[in-house]
């Protein structure tokens, strides 16, 4: 089978200065793919760059076989669904109203996730963050999208949220043969759940295999990690959060990896 998403030789970064360079990546339909690395690597930069917010540097990127440069709005009307690691909710509309903008099988964001049922009539803003990530997730699900990209699906929430989350996206894979590429923090959960695993160094793909092949090469996942946390402070080339804001005064200009584990 074809792979749904392909990056060979991909590149990209901001302001004209690269942070992740010469990417080969692939996602097939109904497999999930885990992307790791450490705080600064260039996950969101990588999922930016596939969901056409961040322009190729270099390098291409395919969709089911198909080279395109389109920006993120006509990637989204092909079949692509992208889950940022912000909670993506109008704050001030209720959970039904937050269904009905996102132009969504309401019905069918309630069968994903029934515990927004009793929530329709409530504010997301109201919400937990676990509610409101259920909500962004059922939302993206529920238009039936080919390609799911998520961004830190877990940030900020308790391990019963993170459980369920993970299993409705294994879910989409298994059920509708959604090929999903998600950036998640707790490694060894998303392991058992992921078919496949890419560890980013520094703005580069160091290892790639299935999770046997990767426990089974602990150490050299770790020190990907590990390289990447004692990084001289001299060292701004691939540094998201430094090349951004010195192009903005000291601003980060658009999402950066600032933060991230």
């Amino acid at each position: 089978m074809s792979a749904a998403l392909q990056l060979d030789g991909f590149s990209t970064g901001y302001a004209g200065h690269p942070v992740v360079h010469d990417l080969n990546l692939e996602v097939h339909p109904g497999e999930v793919v885990a992307l790791f690395g450490a705080n600064g690597a260039g996950k969101t930069t990588t999922i930016l760059g596939i969901a056409g917010e961040l322009p190729p540097h270099a390098g291409q990127i395919s969709l089911f076989g198909q080279s395109t440069k389109a920006r993120l709005h006509r990637r989204a009307r092909g079949g692509l669904a992208l889950v940022t690691e912000e909670r993506s909710v109008f704050m001030r509309m209720t959970v039904r109203q937050n269904l009905l903008v996102g132009r969504c099988d309401a019905k069918r964001a309630l069968e994903l996730f029934p515990e927004l049922d009793r929530l329709q009539d409530r504010r997301a803003g109201l919400l937990s963050g676990g509610e409101q990530q259920m909500l962004t997730l059922a939302r993206a699900l529920a238009r039936r999208p080919k390609i799911l990209l998520f961004d830190e699906l877990s940030l900020g929430l308790a391990p019963l949220v993170v459980t369920r989350l993970i299993n409705a996206v294994r879910a989409a894979a298994d059920d509708d043969g959604v090929a999903v590429l998600v950036v998640e923090q707790h490694i060894q959960r998303m392991l058992r759940s992921a078919d496949r695993v890419y560890v980013l160094q520094r703005g580069r793909i160091v290892i790639s295999g299935t999770p046997d092949e990767l426990a089974a090469n602990a150490a050299a996942v770790e020190g990907a990690y590990l390289a990447d946390a004692v990084v001289p402070a001299t060292t701004t080339a691939d540094d998201e959060t430094c090349v951004a804001s010195s192009q903005t005064g000291g601003r980060p200009q658009g999402p950066t990896e600032k933060g991230k584990t």
